[in-house]
């Protein structure tokens, strides 16, 4: 297969390690700066262009597109799907999964366990928002963060009020969710490639920082994890429409509860955590299922 690969930085970890899975496998792959293509959208002749000359000749894209570039990523992968490439990930599931709140609202119609949540903006009903949770702690977060930025504990109904009063000044939107006391600081992360989890590792934030991310200091094991875990977090993943994706749960006492599924999951924390060849069995499972204009999302919403 001739693979396009959209990233912003191709010396990345995640990246590299696709690659050289692809090329091991026989296949080629080019590493394509998504911020750098540009798009012909006439209706007869669809055309991807890059450094000045067209992106065609491709079976399949893996999109790697970072969330500060959602929005002009999913176009660029929307020009592929309209011109028949096959999509790792396709893009209205990439969409789906970076909304937070809409994410959160279809994972709960379908039954998914969640921990109690309240979505807000500029509100000055903090009070309310403190009862509907069942009081304090709560994680307060702002819906454009990532890797842990903009996520802040109030451990008190003071300190809580003020913060999410901090952030209404900001005139910014917010989910105020339950804190998970039980699960002591730690999250599972599930790897879901296609209808399995092919990895699992267990993230403890840096001591003192309730934040699991490996990005702020955190650190990861190899963990086995349960049958309700399994099925939660590839019943996360089809209910998003993805094939590829991380899936990061918490273990309450009733249960694991779904606090995000990531649609570009990094690669070093499970591969190095586990000893498994992830990005090998992401490339398996695109050599399965890569077919021209096979791109229909799953799920709703």
């Amino acid at each position: 297969m001739k693979i396009a690969m959209m990233a912003r930085n191709p010396n990345l970890y995640s990246h590299k390690r696709l690659v050289e899975a692809a090329e091991q496998r026989g296949h080629t792959m080019e590493v394509i700066d998504t911020l750098r293509v540009y798009l012909n959208v006439a209706s007869h002749r669809p055309e991807l262009r890059y450094k000045g000359e067209k992106l065609e000749g491709f079976d399949a894209v893996i999109p790697r597109i970072g969330a500060s570039v959602t929005f002009f990523g999913t176009a660029v992968l929307r020009q592929f799907e309209v011109m028949g490439v096959y999509p790792l990930n396709e893009s209205v599931a990439i969409s789906r999964s970076r909304d937070k709140l809409r994410s959160l609202q279809l994972l709960a119609r379908q039954g998914i366990g969640l921990p109690v949540s309240v979505f807000a903006h500029a509100t000055s009903q903090a009070e309310d928002i403190l009862d509907i949770i069942g009081g304090t702690p709560v994680v307060i977060k702002l819906l454009e963060g990532t890797q842990g930025i903009g996520v802040v504990l109030g451990e008190t109904p003071a300190a809580a009020k003020s913060m999410i009063q901090a952030f209404g000044g900001l005139r910014a939107n917010i989910l105020v969710q339950e804190f998970i006391k039980e699960a002591g600081g730690t999250d599972v992360r599930c790897l879901v490639v296609g209808d399995k989890v092919v990895a699992s590792m267990m993230r403890t934030g840096a001591e003192g920082d309730f934040r699991s991310n490996l990005h702020r200091g955190g650190s990861a094991e190899k963990i086995k994890i349960t049958p309700e875990e399994r099925s939660t977090a590839v019943r996360s993943a089809n209910i998003m429409g993805l094939n590829v994706c991380g899936v990061d749960m918490l273990r309450a006492n009733h249960g694991p509860v779904v606090m995000e599924v990531n649609s570009t999951p990094g690669l070093e924390g499970v591969e190095k955590a586990t000893g498994i060849d992830v990005a090998g069995k992401i490339i398996e499972f695109m050599e399965k299922n890569a077919r021209p204009n096979r791109t229909k999302t799953r799920g709703r919403g």
